[in-house]
């Protein structure tokens, strides 16, 4: 039979698809993409906004219209957080929390052989263990995810993930290291480690996340040791320490802000303040040579004043990020925030969020410009409108005009010129 995986959201939703995937394969399943026709369509959700959700039920609705006797499940964030909202999606055929993954299989065989609909979603506990299965496998990335944490113990007034993911909980460190020799084998050269609330992995098993870079470190054919979303007051000096003695270690560091005002802040229930974030990164980047720092930004949080978002506004210009992610805040049912006075339109959310985002693009700009000129090392993916494109270590997209096909290689670039989200090379011959 054959299965496909359509997934939505984070980097750990997409690394549980791979999970799946082998999970199919092992039994018996051909993988194929969303396009083609299949038995079974399986949507892995998203729920971190309202409009992740709707994306959500679009396209499990999509599936079943166009393949209306094939099984369609909808698993992921969306069932495990709002499960009456998921069971009200009538064109799931099966609908299984994250936490019951595990079950695709019989799961499948139950519907096949019965053809009734199946709801299976497990409440998380306060102190279960890490769950998951060593993926030997990143089908169709040069970059492999590696998740090694699930699971939020913060509470953001605005965030609903702790309901969708549980408790924050660590992944064995043995299980990491086989994990890393089972990719190197396959001849991944960069991994990258995610988690939901990444920072904390190692709190609840006597570790850090320091622990889990050394493994990659000693892992023969690891080349580059990079890092998924980090919570700023997780980040100590004994960790920046340890990743700067790594020649592997990646430096470009996507730290949550959410808000350059301390009373946005604190209303969102973040556990820092701006001038904390601002040594923070400025410790960062006195730490590590090229160093980027990226960020989340949300723009209209209930009561944001006018003044609140101006604060916004002046520490990123000041904090002059290498990329932001700007969203408007959406209403998450069963948060503080969604009850919270003062929610604010649509149209200012989203006229807040664009002014935002026009001032960190020129920032990205003016940062891809100041590298004209450098030779840098360039880890190259997929060609994509017949350019050869990769990254450097710090993230920085890179594009050049080749025939060789260099796709999973890392070779030396001259930045030439730069786009509107890229930069422009050519292969040199001089050492980055």
């Amino acid at each position: 039979m054959k299965a496909a995986i359509y997934t939505l959201g984070c980097k750990v939703n997409q690394y549980e698809s791979q999970e799946m995937t082998e999970l199919l394969t092992r039994n018996g399943y051909l993988v194929v993409n969303p396009r083609e026709n299949a038995d079974v369509y399986i949507i892995n959700s998203c729920t971190v906004t309202a409009e992740s959700t709707r994306k959500t039920r679009q396209a499990v609705r999509h599936f079943k219209t166009l393949h209306p006797d094939s099984a369609v499940v909808l698993t992921g964030c969306v069932p495990q957080a709002f499960p009456s909202e998921a069971a009200a999606v009538k064109e799931a055929d099966i609908i299984l929390g994250n936490k019951n993954n595990f079950k695709l299989i019989s799961s499948l065989k139950n519907w096949f052989a019965e053809r009734n609909g199946i709801i299976d979603i497990s409440e998380h506990e306060k102190n279960e263990k890490y769950e998951g299965v060593i993926i030997t496998e990143f089908t169709g990335h040069t970059r492999a995810f590696v998740k090694i944490q699930d699971g939020c113990d913060r509470f953001c007034s605005y965030c609903a993930i702790p309901f969708a993911r549980g408790r924050s909980r660590s992944k064995p460190i043995e299980d990491i290291k086989n994990e890393l020799e089972a990719l190197s084998g396959k001849g991944f050269k960069e991994i990258v480690f995610v988690g939901i609330n990444l920072s904390a992995y190692g709190r609840d098993i006597g570790l850090s996340l320091t622990d889990a870079v050394n493994a990659a470190d000693n892992t023969d054919g690891i080349e580059r040791i990079r890092l998924g979303s980090l919570e700023p007051d997780h980040i100590t000096d004994s960790m920046i320490s340890s990743f700067a003695k790594s020649q592997k270690f990646c430096p470009q560091f996507h730290i949550s802000l959410q808000s350059g005002s301390d009373t946005v802040l604190k209303r969102m229930n973040r556990h820092y303040i701006s001038d904390e974030y601002a040594r923070l990164v400025k410790k960062l980047r006195r730490s590590f040579e090229d160093t980027s720092v990226t960020t989340d930004i949300i723009t209209g949080f209930p009561g944001e004043t006018e003044k609140e978002f101006s604060e916004t506004v002046d520490f990123i210009k000041k904090m002059r990020f290498e990329k932001v992610h700007v969203f408007p805040y959406s209403v998450r049912e069963g948060t503080k925030a969604a009850k919270m006075e003062s929610q604010l339109s649509n149209d200012i959310k989203s006229k807040r969020a664009n002014e935002l985002s026009e001032i960190c693009e020129k920032i990205r700009k003016e940062a891809f410009e100041s590298m004209i000129g450098r030779t840098v090392s360039v880890l190259f993916e997929a060609p994509k409108n017949g350019m050869q494109c990769g990254y450097t270590k710090n993230y920085t997209p890179i594009r050049i005009k080749s025939e060789e096909p260099l796709t999973g290689e890392i070779r030396d670039v001259l930045i030439t010129a730069c786009e509107d989200d890229f930069c422009i090379g050519s292969i040199s011959h001089k050492k980055s």
